[in-house]
């Protein structure tokens, strides 16, 4: 990997994006992306992964523009960045972007390819492919007609105008905006909780919410069914009694319901849970 710097701790792997000069999504960046997120297909450990750059100005600029052409490699290119944007969404692990810069076009798209995105206000989010002669290549249109709806998701990709992140955040571009100076505590917090639990339960919600955004029936059954899988578990029924030993169903609930988990997650690590 001569693009990614990789790190991972506590079940929590971080990715910085390094391709001088503006984190342009060259070939070789989107092989080394695609190469690492398929290297995590069967990785129980690694819960998150937390996508951030190098660049003081850039999250990721858009696609190389070198590779959009009738080209065989051109082509070949492009379909590869398709695949890298399908890769990320597919992932076991949770994906966080963390956006200090600007994310236009294929960076967009990769933004929003991700589970959770945050931006800064050094962030802009666009997609402004029209401009080029060219539609979105990487779901940009399609993710802005989920998210956006007809009208809004219309004007964005006509006009490819720059959101900020508290614009992002209300246009569900991003799931939320956070001052650079507040970032690293938020995340240290979300990825507390996140680190603790187990692959597939970022999974089984994955797969819910995935079905429930398709069809809400399907979802609903595909959720009983979990939950019914779930509840047959002795992990459940062990858990269940240290939380009730504790306070869980009691007055304690209504107002230190974070001090029964602490001391039901202390009992539960004594058992080797």
């Amino acid at each position: 990997m001569s693009k990614l710097i990789i790190t991972k701790d506590a079940g929590v792997a971080t990715v910085i994006i390094n391709n001088p000069p503006v984190n342009i999504l060259t070939i070789d960046l989107i092989n080394e992306l695609n190469q690492f997120v398929l290297s995590l297909k069967d990785d129980r450990e690694t819960k998150a992964v937390v996508f951030k750059s190098f660049h003081e100005a850039f999250f990721i600029a858009h696609l190389d523009l070198n590779v959009i052409n009738g080209s065989q490699g051109g082509q070949a290119a492009s379909i590869e960045f398709n695949h890298m944007i399908a890769n990320i969404k597919k992932m076991k692990q949770l994906s966080i972007a963390v956006v200090d810069g600007v994310a236009r076009g294929g960076g967009n798209e990769f933004v929003m390819a991700c589970d959770l995105a945050y931006g800064t206000e050094n962030s802009a989010f666009a997609q402004p492919e029209l401009y080029i002669n060219i539609p979105t290549g990487g779901q940009g249109a399609v993710q802005f007609a989920l998210r956006l709806g007809k009208g809004k998701a219309l004007q964005a990709l006509l006009t490819g105008v720059d959101f900020t992140a508290q614009q992002a955040e209300q246009l569900n571009i991003i799931t939320q905006y956070i001052p650079k100076n507040e970032m690293d505590g938020f995340l240290e917090q979300l990825l507390s909780i996140v680190g603790s639990w187990e692959v597939r339960d970022i999974v089984m919600y994955k797969e819910i919410i995935a079905a429930s955004i398709i069809d809400e029936d399907a979802g609903t059954e595909l959720e009983l069914r979990y939950f019914l899988e779930r509840a047959k578990e002795e992990k459940t029924q062990t858990i269940i009694s240290a939380f009730l030993k504790h306070g869980g169903q009691t007055e304690r609930e209504a107002k230190d319901i974070q001090g029964i988990f602490v001391d039901t997650a202390e009992e539960l690590t004594k058992l080797g849970l």
